[in-house]
């Protein structure tokens, strides 16, 4: 569905289309980030930037690679992370001695191993699986939400998910 208005976005830069993703897309990743511990302006900030990127960038989706959700929080959890080492950068003066630098870079590289992780683990999952739980996950919507979006029945939806974080967490381990 989202692939489609991608697809139009790319090729005819067709704003019809980037307001259904806008609309679709901007509130749920706010949501997503003010959950993920984001005060609410830099939430807004990232959302905001994220929906532009998605404007700026939209030839470069592959629908092969990844979904159109899968995307699009990628770039608001990388964007995440640059505003906020960004924003936590010292002055020269306030440059701390010693080893504390190293522990951040760390944090950082184990984040994004972790995430690359993930992302894998993702692309692992049985497609019924997959989708459900990116919806859930990376959509914010509830299981009634899916169910009524997909058509599918609620204990449907709620096992291929549970299913799919079982396999999840096994890939993890």
């Amino acid at each position: 569905m989202w692939a489609d208005e991608m697809r139009a976005l790319s090729e005819r830069r067709d704003e019809s289309a980037f307001a259904a993703l806008f609309a679709h897309f901007a509130p749920r990743v706010k949501a997503y980030l003010m959950r993920s511990g984001s005060a609410p302006d830099l939430a807004e900030e990232v959302a905001q930037d994220v929906m532009a990127t998605l404007w700026r960038k939209a030839h470069l989706f592959d629908p092969a690679k990844a979904s159109v959700n899968t995307w699009v929080y990628t770039i608001a959890r990388n964007r995440r992370i640059d505003i906020l080492r960004k924003r936590a950068r010292p002055e020269p003066d306030d440059l701390p001695w010693g080893h504390e630098a190293e522990a951040d870079q760390a944090d950082a590289l184990a984040l994004q191993q972790e995430s690359e992780r993930l992302a894998a683990a993702l692309t692992r999952l049985p497609e019924k699986q997959r989708v459900l739980v990116e919806r859930a996950y990376y959509g914010d919507l509830s299981h009634r939400e899916i169910a009524d979006e997909t058509g599918l029945p609620l204990g449907t939806i709620k096992s291929r998910i549970r299913l799919g974080l079982e396999r999840l967490r096994h890939h993890m381990s």
